[in-house]
């Protein structure tokens, strides 16, 4: 048994060896042009952007896929590959004996057709008669595809066997990964520039309050990533961030209801052309317009997109495009020569019937042979310029080539040879530029920025109103003139796009919970705070001397407050004081003038002169109180103060002992008077008034009495006062004078119903009530917060006390003195017991 199963295996084994390894499934697929030559480049390109799918009925083999609706832009990067090319074939310089085919194919904007394209490309449309595969491939590199999600599956599948791929305009940041893509390039910028371009375009306009809508593949999500990224940085908000395909209407519904309801006047489209289209339709039926649209190279410039109402809606656009180059030449050849010796159906070739049947999937291209107004607006056609030279550079090196010998045939080159060479190459061409590839397979990020206008005529123009150059210093890279800008809807005038208003100087931002940083309400600064610019963060603390005007955007200088001369309260107690120590002065001539009189003579004449002296200078020691603290005027006004009214609280009491000593020395055997006669009593005022002096000297020495600027206890203005210096040496000095002013009320009080004339005790009495009374209510006002009318109110109780002695203690006897003179006799006052 075991030997049967061995023979079958054998025979088996045997059978298959006769069959060749490789073997073609399927209808081969031939490409729409091709060239062969020494070298062979290979090329996808979405020539025909619709394909019909046959019936699948099961009862037959399907037909081939065919396609329509060609793509002019991608056709006319079919042909400057083409021409390229030919330039390369004629040169002396460049692969001089060697010359270079292509293999074009048409993917019809498919993913199956480009799977399929791709697999033809990589392994010839069929094969040769030998049995097996030579595992070489028939291209040395490919240029495709020009969308970046057809793109990513190219190269993920070429990528394996190490063929480089070139895209002329596949910008999606994602093919920057040399990991997964090692063999890509480009002839194009990545987007992670003009994703960050369309932030700093946005910003430079002080649009804070966008939407955002992209396409759903790897192009738009890549995109729109890096743009909401770099927009969070530069912060800006966005309102809403959607996304649809082409083939997904209703998510476009959705999205045209977000763009309705929203907010923002602005709207960052990161779209192919293609979903630009389906948007500007619907945007179109529903009548939304006004929107300010920055766009992408992807459909900035797309000519599909001129439609007789699509200026309604995208009037006044703005975006990033790749920059229009002219390729010397190119605009003729696509009329004549291209036709005349590429094109395979340009004319009738025997039979009639087999030529309706092989060129029937030329004949929409043949519409296109008279017309090349659209080449001079082509701006991707100079990027697949580029990628036909750079692998011609790269091949121009691996062969060794030299301008007299040529290239060394005999070599062969492996795609990854290529590869390393692209990587290597640095090259100008004749339009100027120079070609080379950074480390993620990329040129230099260098665009336009262009602008949607209308012209006299009226047709649509992509006017460039500025530029981006990735290769520039920081601060030269975005260069725009927005005086030549027409805004949405073809306004002359900036739009504006902001979830707040600007805040004003004088608020801050404060922001609305549970939305963007950029929704905030403009609160106004508090008292003392400022903000002096536009949309501040946060106020500004004023600083000590300052405080914020009305309008709070400035810190002006606090105002300083003391009792002046020239305001009317300092004018009205100036004028108290000099009229009472007039009226002191004036008592003091009439005393003096009646000197010889029992009613002056009596109670001791030196001491009331003495008191009226004093209460002068009282009077006018409140004139130090008024005015700007000095350091001079802040020790002179508590020590005058306090030795002034002990000076005349002094003299009260001396009066005050002299009536009760006469009183005793009319008793009988009594000799009082001799113990307290005139010398005591001016030696008595003069021992008081020297302790005040001696308090007050100590006060000065050890801590005296300052200007100080109190910013305490009132925000909005500065106090200038007399800070005490030392609180004791102040409170000592005033409770001196308080218990002076004690003893003499208790002495005087005691006295007060003495008989005889000699009794002033009772007007003293009143006069040392009033002074107590208007001190003790002092006090308190003088412990409440400072400023000018603390001050008026130590003055208004030095006035007020010094009256009340002026008018209790001499007002009497002036008035006797004056109107009744009759009693101003010794006799009079001998014979009553009150004046």
């Amino acid at each position: 048994m075991s030997v049967f199963l061995y023979i079958v295996l054998i025979f088996q084994l045997h059978a298959k060896a006769e069959q060749p390894l490789c073997r073609m499934m399927g209808d081969p697929k031939y490409p729409l042009l091709s060239k062969d030559g020494d070298v062979n480049i290979g090329a996808l390109f979405s020539v025909h952007s619709i394909e019909i799918l046959p019936s699948f009925k099961y009862t037959q083999k399907p037909q081939l896929l065919s396609c329509s609706s060609v793509s002019l832009r991608d056709f006319r990067m079919a042909q400057t590959m083409i021409f390229a090319i030919e330039e390369i074939n004629i040169s002396q310089s460049l692969l001089p004996n060697i010359s270079v085919g292509y293999r074009i194919y048409d993917t019809c904007g498919s993913r199956m057709s480009s799977m399929s394209a791709t697999m033809a490309l990589m392994n010839g449309p069929e094969f040769t008669a030998v049995d097996r595969c030579n595992g070489q491939s028939p291209i040395h590199a490919i240029i495709g595809e020009t969308e970046s999600s057809a793109t990513v599956i190219l190269s993920r599948t070429a990528g394996p066997f190490k063929i480089p791929v070139i895209s002329p305009s596949a910008s999606c940041e994602c093919l920057s990964n040399k990991k997964d893509y090692p063999s890509f390039f480009r002839t194009i910028a990545s987007d992670y520039h003009q994703s960050r371009a369309l932030a700093y375009i946005v910003k430079h306009f002080g649009w804070s309050w966008v939407g955002a809508v992209n396409t759903d593949n790897d192009y738009g999500n890549n995109g729109m990533t890096i743009f909401l990224n770099t927009a969070q940085e530069e912060g800006i908000c966005v309102e809403y961030s959607v996304k649809f395909y082409r083939t997904e209407p209703d998510k476009l519904q959705k999205v045209v209801e977000t763009i309705k309801k929203g907010t923002a006047k602005v709207i960052v489209a990161f779209l192919t052309s293609s979903e630009m289209y389906n948007l500007l339709e619907q945007l179109s039926i529903q009548n939304i317009t006004g929107l300010q649209m920055i766009g992408v190279e992807g459909w900035i410039t797309a000519k599909s997109l001129i439609t007789p109402n699509s200026f309604h809606v995208l009037g006044g656009s703005l975006g990033f495009a790749v920059r229009k180059i002219d390729i010397e030449g190119f605009a003729d050849y696509v009329i004549k020569a291209f036709w005349e010796t590429v094109f395979p159906c340009s004319q009738t070739k025997g039979n009639s019937s087999q030529y309706a049947v092989n060129c029937n999937i030329y004949q929409d291209l043949l519409l296109l042979k008279n017309y090349n107004e659209d080449v001079p607006e082509q701006r991707y056609s100079s990027n697949v310029y580029k990628a036909v030279y750079a692998i011609a550079h790269s091949l121009h090196n691996l062969l060794m080539c030299k301008k007299q010998t040529g290239c060394e045939k005999g070599l062969e080159i492996k795609p990854q040879q290529v590869v390393e060479a692209l990587k290597k190459v640095n090259f100008t061409v004749k339009m100027g530029d120079r070609v080379w590839f950074d480390s993620t397979g990329a040129t230099v990020a260098q665009y336009e920025v262009v602008n949607w206008q209308r012209d006299s005529n009226g047709s649509i123009q992509f006017k460039a109103v500025g530029y981006y150059d990735a290769s520039l210093p920081l601060d030269q890279r975005f260069v725009l003139n927005t005086k030549n800008i027409i805004w949405a809807g073809g306004q002359i005038e900036k739009p504006r796009s902001v979830c707040s208003e600007s805040c004003p100087p004088g608020t801050r931002k404060a922001a609305q919970k549970g939305r963007p940083v950029c929704c905030y309400d403009c609160v106004p600064c508090a008292e003392g705070e400022i903000s002096n610019e536009t949309d501040s963060n946060n106020c500004k603390q004023c600083p000590d001397e300052y405080w914020s005007n009305a309008e709070k955007n400035k810190c002006v200088l606090k105002t300083v407050e003391f009792l002046s001369f020239t305001e009317v309260m300092g004018i009205v107690l100036v004028f108290f004081s000099l009229f009472g120590a007039g009226l002191t002065v004036l008592m003091a001539i009439l005393f003096y003038s009646k000197k010889d009189t029992p009613i002056v003579k009596a109670n001791n004449s030196e001491l009331s002169f003495l008191l009226l002296f004093s209460l002068a200078l009282c009077f006018l020691c409140s004139l130090t109180f008024i005015g700007r603290p000095t350091e001079w005027s802040c020790m002179l006004r508590h020590t005058a103060f306090g030795i002034t009214f002990v000076l005349c609280i002094s003299c009260v009491l001396g009066k005050t002992i002299v009536v009760l000593m006469a009183f005793k020395a009319t008793l009988p055997g009594s000799n009082v008077m001799k113990w307290f006669g005139p010398a005591q009593q001016r030696l008595s005022v003069l021992a008081f008034t020297l302790i005040q002096v001696l308090i007050c000297v100590l006060w000065l020495k050890i801590s005296p009495p300052f200007p100080y600027k109190n910013l305490k206890y009132y925000n909005e203005k500065i106090v200038l006062e007399c800070s005490l210096g030392s609180t004791v040496g102040f409170w000592a000095v005033l409770g001196y004078i308080g218990l002076l002013a004690v003893l003499c009320f208790i002495l005087a009080f005691l006295a007060r119903k003495l008989p005889d004339n000699f009794n002033e005790a009772k007007f003293i009495t009143f006069s040392m009530l009033i002074f107590c009374a208007v001190w003790i209510t002092f006090i308190p006002s003088y412990v409440s917060p400072p400023g000018k009318f603390t001050v008026a109110v130590e003055i208004f109780a030095i006035l007020a006390s010094s009256f009340g002695l002026l008018f209790c203690i001499f007002v009497p006897k002036c008035y006797i003195i004056l109107w009744k003179p009759e009693q101003n006799t010794k006799q009079h006052l001998m014979g009553k017991a009150s004046i």
